[in-house]
């Protein structure tokens, strides 16, 4: 079978079809794909053999098969040759627990930065901006084998110039560092990137234990991963935002809904605080119970569709998230598409996140 081509979707614009139309479109895409993972991966024909899936009919993107996205904690599952494998990337986990292992070919890596770019440019614009990371370069230390927070700097850092690090590799706030940015890029926009939970306990936590104050007003903050251990501190959305503000005087602040297993499909934070699903995307919500597709206002489990998974069958995984689709085609930021919110974890689903767990050592 061919190997699936999706590129001609590039040329258009990251939120431009209606449900109709996407519903329709994406769901023969997702069909294609779903045929694709059937005939190159053994592993992944026989799931569908056994949950009854295999000889369904696909005519819209909620028939799409699932699989759980635990399953790649357990299985190595791969739709390319081994020998074309040249990166692996880890979902994030406590110490003991298993990660998810993601294998990328050099085709289905390039797609996942050209969505990436698409979505980003509806963000930033095409420019590049002076980009300061809140984390540590320490992260970024095997380039074949990439944790989440790895993953997700090496992504994100392509759409900033000047990279700079806010932490250095004992995690502590490193000011000259941020001094010596500030003053080379005084009066521009700043594109701030990081991990939700990282960025509350070594950057505003140290802000406000140093009394420190940071002139980063035309900042762009751009965050995700890590609000299950925020809230287990009492942390909540505002409270985030307001020390951001107070400390940094950074306004502009947007979290994304994304994972290791589909990295290059976020889901962005308009500005009226709701999480889109982009035209390379797609979000289904199902009962715990049965499995079926819920309504609008309805909460259940959160499936994720992408069109980039093509080396791995990870086109359609039930996550361990709970949330709700909150509207359709109808936000005021005039993105089309649904748009949803995060209602929390699945009972007893492990404690992970895209900012990888981090334990601090005495």
């Amino acid at each position: 079978m061919r190997r699936p081509d999706y590129s001609d979707w590039l040329d258009r614009l990251p939120y431009s079809m209606d449900l109709a139309a996407k519903s329709y479109h994406l769901g023969v895409l997702l069909a294609d794909l779903t045929r694709w993972h059937t005939t190159q991966c053994a592993h992944y024909e026989r799931i569908l053999k056994l949950t009854g899936h295999s000889e369904r009919k696909i005519n819209k993107v909620e028939d799409v098969p699932f699989i759980p996205v635990r399953l790649f904690k357990e299985m190595e599952l791969m739709s390319v040759d081994r020998d074309e494998i040249f990166k692996t990337m880890t979902s994030s986990g406590t110490s003991g627990q298993q990660v998810s292992r993601i294998f990328l070919d050099r085709e289905t890596a390039a797609f996942q930065g050209k969505v990436l770019t698409r979505l980003m440019s509806d963000v930033l614009g095409k420019r590049r901006l002076p980009m300061l990371i809140i984390d540590s370069p320490a992260v970024l230390r095997d380039r074949h084998s990439f944790s989440a927070r790895g993953a997700g700097i090496l992504g994100f850092s392509l759409f900033g110039q000047d990279v700079t690090y806010a932490l250095d590799e004992e995690m502590k706030i490193n000011m000259p560092n941020i001094e010596a940015f500030i003053e080379r890029h005084t009066g521009q926009d700043i594109f701030v990137f990081g991990f939700t939970f990282m960025i509350w306990l070594h950057f505003c936590n140290a802000l406000q234990t140093q009394n420190i104050q940071l002139p980063l007003l035309n900042g762009i903050l751009l965050h995700g991963g890590g609000w299950k251990k925020l809230h287990d501190n009492s942390v909540t959305d505002g409270q985030f935002r307001k020390v951001l503000a107070e400390r940094t005087g950074i306004q502009r602040v947007i979290n994304y809904y994304g994972m290791v297993e589909q990295t290059g499909s976020i889901y962005l934070q308009c500005e009226h605080g709701r999480l889109h699903a982009s035209i390379f995307s797609d979000i289904v919500i199902r009962d715990p119970n049965d499995f079926h597709s819920m309504e609008i206002g309805e909460t259940g489990i959160i499936e994720t569709l992408s069109m980039i998974p093509v080396s791995y069958p990870g086109h359609a995984l039930l996550t361990e998230d709970l949330g709700r689709i909150e509207g359709v085609d109808d936000c005021p930021c005039g993105r089309l598409g649904k748009y949803f919110s995060i209602a929390g974890r699945l009972p007893k689903a492990e404690v992970r996140g895209c900012s990888d767990t981090y334990e601090k050592h005495s």
